[in-house]
């Protein structure tokens, strides 16, 4: 059973893709001012810090030199006015260079648990130290560039927890509007592109029931529309003209066919009843011939169909798992948020996996993207057969790529000789087709009963033709259908779905369209040499 492509509706297009770029904007812009902010925020801390530790050593030099430590406790009022300032420690040095001993502590409250002495963090120190919660710093007090003491101090960092957390709400009630604008545009948007594609449609299923092609599409608001209704326009104007050659066309033929009966009414039954199904058979069977010859373009194009659906399938799935996992956190952010229980670590970590499934389906799309446009490009050529300049190594590589799904679990190896860069001018679809139809007979009945293989295509421009030999080291060709193996209907697995036409329409295509020849060299067991001329620009 084939299998249903899902086909998106331009609202639901301009949706996604509206909300997913706006909502990647705003997270985007969140993080980056989240992190200027605090990075702000931690150089002012500093510089504060520094600021008051100088101070406060100035303030307390007197009395660390005078041994006055009750003075400074009776006297030493600024630490209470220092804002979020929560421990000062002042130590004083001895004068052989001894441990530095506790002068005078302070703590904002006295509910407050006093802290450890700092003496032995001296070093550490001297750089301001950031932690979850606070800010420790601890500056040399001097005279006379000796130093006779050390002053600590420890700063809490709520505020900025506080600030963030304001911040997070804001930004994700801005996110919210955002979004919602971003709706609103998108559907606007959906209404603007497809009300005249509604309209059209509707005008040709007018024409198609009531079989009447006079009538025009009208002008569409936009250029596009504008063009397609043009197109129709001129679609109804051909097909209103075809109609009326096709009737004037069987008004003659009446007419004709009128004098021939009564020319050959003089001949007998039986001879004309023999010459008419002589006539109509011959006829069926050059349209039966036609249409196989079609049939096995179709084929081969249905069995790349296949194949590129089965691995696209595959990048899909994973960007599919991916995406439902990240909705998934994405409701437990949300659940946590509007139970005001979110952390800020639950929510580095939904960023962290958030970015690591964006980056799954990014990668698994762009593969999908490459194995269709290597097929969408293969398959615009077969159906195509225009003149246009290309590059031969490149459509050498999009047709292998489009035959890997056949070819990748079989053990045959493709090799290809071919100069860089060579452009030419010519007929890319029939060239196409023509390396599609070798490369699989060489599969089905060149390598027959191998377990390996190798297939080599050799490409070289000679003046103004190119020149394509094709080589595989299988079976060979039977003398006794060598000679005939570019006629129709030419198989050696007749009853086993072979039809007989793949070399025909090799044959035909470098011959006719592309106007070149073509020579086979084979002999059996030793493989088979195909040589392939074209004129080029």
């Amino acid at each position: 059973m084939p299998i249903t492509q899902p086909v998106w509706s331009i609202r639901r297009i301009c949706l996604i893709s509206m909300i997913g770029a706006i909502s990647l904007l705003s997270i985007l812009s969140i993080s980056v001012i989240t992190l200027q902010f605090n990075k702000s925020y931690n150089a002012n801390s500093v510089s504060q810090i520094k600021h008051w530790a100088d101070v406060l050593a100035e303030e307390s030099l007197i009395y660390v030199i005078n041994v006055e430590r009750q003075a400074l406790l009776d006297n030493f009022s600024l630490p209470s006015h220092i804002p979020n300032l929560n421990y000062v420690h002042i130590y004083r040095t001895g004068k052989n260079d001894e441990k530095p001993t506790l002068f005078y502590s302070y703590k904002r409250n006295q509910q407050r648990t006093a802290i450890s002495e700092k003496s032995n963090s001296i070093n550490s120190l001297q750089i301001p130290k950031f932690s979850e919660a606070y800010l420790e710093y601890m500056q040399p007090i001097k005279v006379e560039g000796k130093i006779i003491g050390y002053i600590y101090l420890q700063s809490s960092n709520e505020s900025i927890t506080q600030i963030t957390d304001q911040l997070l709400i804001i930004s994700f009630i801005v996110l919210f509007i955002v979004c919602l604008i971003a709706i609103f545009i998108a559907l606007k948007l959906e209404n603007y592109i497809s009300t005249p594609f509604y309209t059209l449609a509707n005008t040709v299923q007018t024409a198609a029931r009531q079989r009447n092609f006079s009538q025009q599409c009208q002008t569409m608001p936009y250029r596009e529309a504008d063009i397609l209704a043009r197109n129709i326009n001129i679609l109804f104007a051909r097909m209103e003209k075809r109609i009326a050659q096709l009737d004037s066309a069987e008004q003659q033929s009446l007419e004709h066919s009128q004098e021939l009966e009564n020319k050959i009414n003089k001949r007998t039954e039986a001879l004309k009843e023999s010459n008419q199904e002589l006539l109509s058979t011959l006829e069926k069977l050059h349209q039966f011939q036609s249409q196989l010859v079609e049939s096995e373009k179709m084929a081969s194009l249905g069995d790349m169909v296949a194949g590129v659906a089965h691995e696209v399938n595959t990048p899909i799935g994973l960007g599919v798992t991916a995406s439902t996992l990240l909705a998934d956190r994405l409701d437990d952010i949300k659940a946590a948020f509007e139970n005001k229980t979110l952390k800020s670590s639950q929510l580095k970590k939904f960023l962290h996996d958030g970015c690591e499934n964006i980056a799954i389906i990014y990668r698994n799309l762009n593969r999908a993207a490459d194995l269709i446009s290597s097929f969408k490009k293969v398959a615009v050529d077969q159906s195509s057969e225009d003149i246009r300049t290309f590059d031969v190594k490149e459509l050498l590589r999009e047709v292998i790529l489009t035959l890997r799904p056949q070819l990748h679990s079989l053990p045959y190896t493709i090799d290809i000789d071919c100069p860089d860069n060579l452009s030419i001018n010519s007929k890319p679809g029939p060239i196409n087709q023509i390396l599609i139809n070798l490369i699989m007979n060489s599969v089905i009945h060149g390598f027959e009963g191998q377990d390996h293989g190798r297939i080599s295509i050799t490409v070289m421009s000679l003046s103004n033709q190119l020149n394509i030999l094709f080589k595989d080291d299988g079976i060979g060709v039977d003398e006794s259908i060598k000679h005939k193996v570019f006629e129709p209907f030419t198989t050696t697995k007749r009853g086993e779905g072979g039809s007989g036409l793949g070399m025909h329409l090799v044959y035909n295509l470098v011959t006719q369209a592309l106007g070149g020849s073509i020579v086979l060299n084979s002999e059996l067991g030793e493989g088979v040499s195909i040589e392939i001329n074209f004129p080029i620009n």
